[in-house]
């Protein structure tokens, strides 16, 4: 019987299956509580800090120094060349780890950023921690270099749920962001269950997942579809602006002003002269608040250029935080201007165009339409899909990451194995 047993390959490929399960469900689970934790911990910080700041407007003068502690800390945990969430995403494709003090040193540094009025988000920050967190555990249990590319998935996924509250977008975006064209199916359990744990973690403590509410659909007809696909082409257009604004502005900071600590206060001073230029704050720290308005149709027409400008420099002279909530607030506020244009209800419009946009500056169609799904919880989806693939065609190979790799061109199955402009 024990012969049979051991000679049985069916038994023995079901015992490797079953064990290799129980593996990633511990692991997962693991990544998910602690991920679930420091969310949580995260975005307390970031709300607290936001409500103070908005409570006490002279804080948006203290930026350039908020900027110089931030270098300060970075320099002193010997990161000069901070790559951010390209680290991350080379570190799943390549030999390289994301060191644990990424993850204090942009948990620090966001705050710092969103309490005195740098226009940031915070989930690309998450991916960051969440990267940080998996590729620790796996130097911790040694797991070989495949499972911790598939740990720093995890915890990317689960800082992403945590933050979000999306566990399904959380898990797909983190197997679709790396590499454009392929994704690793291998990693679905593990991520899902990560952001999952996590999630579930977050909102027994009391954080609200992020939901918006759109009172309009359409019946789906020809007419629609033709305004959505133009509506759709817009946004991959203003994607590409967006993500060119990002990494020029990085650019030419970087070769006019060499020193770090100058260019982080030159660009919090910018930053200061902007605010007092437009004569409030809609457009430092995330803006959740303009979205909401643009869901309403209660913007003005210019909103999504002053964000990103506002995105640009912040991001581009050296502040930490995410362009994620940035993305969605661009979206939403160019949707609610150009889809009137169109034909289209502009809080319709401020929905198609979040994820749209979402879609345009990641290359990760298939996230953007969960994306839209667990947002709006809605069931007319099929415009939404539509609006994801156009835009995903047309921002070109154009990305909020220089590091993602795009495997197979948007057009045609063909392998092209390039890195994302």
């Amino acid at each position: 019987m024990r012969q049979w047993l051991f000679e049985n390959k069916t038994l023995q490929w079901l015992g490797i299956y079953v064990m290799n399960f129980l593996k990633w469900l511990m692991m997962a689970t693991v990544i998910g509580i602690i991920g679930g934790l420091v969310g949580t911990l995260f975005h307390e910080c970031i709300e607290k800090v936001t409500v103070f700041r908005q409570g006490h407007g002279w804080m948006i003068y203290l930026l350039p120094f908020a900027g110089l502690l931030i270098v300060f800390l970075y320099h002193r945990a010997e990161i000069r060349n901070d790559r951010g969430t390209n680290l991350v995403l080379d570190s799943v494709h390549t030999k390289q780890h994301v060191p644990f003090r990424m993850a204090p040193l942009i948990f620090v540094g966001t705050v710092l950023t969103h309490l005195c009025g740098g226009s940031a988000g915070r989930e690309g920050a998450a991916l960051q921690i969440g990267g940080s967190i998996g590729s620790t555990l796996g130097a911790l249990v040694r797991f070989d270099e495949k499972d911790r590319h598939v740990l720093v998935m995890c915890g990317m996924s689960a800082v992403f749920a945590a933050m979000f509250g999306t566990p399904l977008t959380a898990a797909i975006f983190s197997m679709e962001v790396v590499s454009v064209g392929i994704v690793y199916y291998s990693a679905f359990v593990p991520c899902i269950i990560s952001a999952t744990v996590a999630y579930g973690l977050t909102s027994y403590m009391g954080v609200n997942a992020t939901r918006y509410t759109i009172n309009i659909a359409y019946t789906l007809s020809p007419v629609i579809c033709l305004k959505v696909i133009g509506l759709a082409m817009l946004c991959g257009l203003v994607g590409i602006l967006f993500c060119v604004a990002l990494h020029q502005t990085a650019h030419f900071a970087k070769e006019k002003l060499q020193n770090d600590y100058v260019r982080v206060f030159v660009g919090g001073v910018l930053i200061i002269l902007l605010t007092l230029f437009v004569g409030n704050d809609a457009y430092n720290g995330a803006g959740t608040a303009m979205i909401q308005r643009a869901l309403h149709g209660e913007v003005p027409p210019t909103a999504f250029l002053w964000k990103i400008v506002f995105t640009a420099i912040t991001i581009g002279t050296g502040y930490k935080g995410g362009e994620i909530v940035p993305t969605l607030f661009i979206g939403a506020t160019f949707g609610s201007f150009a889809g009137p244009l169109l034909g289209i209800d502009p809080s319709y419009a401020a929905a198609l165009c979040m994820v749209a946009m979402f879609c345009a500056v990641v290359n990760c169609p298939i996230a953007s339409v969960l994306l839209g799904l667990e947002m709006f919880g809605r069931t007319d989806m099929l415009l939404f899909a539509i609006a994801c693939g156009v835009s995903y065609v047309f921002s070109g190979y154009y990305s909020l990451y220089s590091s993602q790799k795009i495997l197979y061109a948007k057009t045609r199955p063909e392998y092209i194995n390039k890195k994302a402009k």
